[in-house]
């Protein structure tokens, strides 16, 4: 491909050519996939529904782009796309202020079963991330919240970072009564991300109606009971993968080099 195409250009391709509604994190997944886009900063899936939403309360009846449910958008010519009194039931029903409903004013970010091996541990361990495939490593050392600790699947320790942030804790966590304990951890993150993949400052204060869901969703996410047919609700778009220190990768590359010399 010669040219990159803008977001919004990768967006109406993705749209118009797919006869489903698709949640915007699916749309990114295509971009990235289809290489409609190579730069994709840190935060892809969080550009890709900020134009959506902004298009859609810009222009309008004129916007391409529908919402049909929470999260999901699809082309206005699609088979899927609802009628017009289908559009207005939606617009009727929907509460206020529904376009941010995804922004996560509480839990920023999370990561599930990360494994321990993937970092390098010292007193400051990288703990990177990336929202997407091929979106830019966010380094999660500084971030604050919740996290857990598994042997295998079990959870053996749930801990706070607050004072001493998520990768300082999880640090003292391979030097303590722990350390032999557990193989991979999940954390929980109140600071925010910005688009280039830097962490950024915790409000002073929350609203009460947003800490229930937040709270019911944590445990939903780390518990994963089987009689709750749903995620929680607001942390659907904001989960990061692993990515593995590049520093473990040149120990290992040595490791086996050293190994095959060895041999010799």
């Amino acid at each position: 491909m010669s040219k990159e195409f803008t977001w919004r250009k990768a967006i109406e391709k993705v749209l118009s050519q797919t006869p489903q509604a698709l949640h915007y994190t699916d749309i990114t997944d295509k971009i990235v996939a289809d290489g409609l886009r190579s730069d994709v900063g840190a935060t892809p899936a969080n550009s890709v529904f900020s134009i959506i939403t902004k298009a859609i309360q810009n222009e309008g009846e004129n916007c391409p782009f529908q919402k049909v449910g929470r999260g999901l958008f699809v082309w206005k010519g699609n088979p899927s796309a609802p009628k017009p009194t289908e559009r207005q039931d939606v617009v009727e029903t929907e509460p206020s202020g529904a376009e941010e409903e995804d922004q996560y004013d509480i839990i920023t970010s999370f990561g599930m079963f990360w494994k321990r091996g993937y970092i390098d541990w010292t007193s400051k361990p990288k703990i990177l991330g990336m929202q997407q495939i091929a979106a830019e490593a966010v380094d999660f050392h500084e971030q604050v919240g919740i996290y857990l600790l598994y042997d295998g699947r079990e959870i053996i320790y749930v801990g706070r970072t607050t004072d001493r942030p998520l990768g300082r804790r999880l640090y003292e966590h391979t030097m303590d009564r722990l350390s032999s304990r557990w193989d991979r951890f999940s954390w929980f993150g109140l600071l925010p991300v910005s688009e280039s993949g830097k962490l950024g400052k915790m409000p002073a204060t929350y609203p009460a109606p947003k800490l229930i869901p937040a709270l019911e969703a944590i445990l939903i996410e780390a518990l994963e009971p089987r009689q709750n047919r749903k995620r929680g609700d607001d942390l659907s778009a904001v989960e990061y993968i692993q990515k593995e220190d590049p520093e473990i990768q040149k120990k290992r590359a040595k490791q086996t080099l050293e190994a095959a010399l060895n041999r010799l």
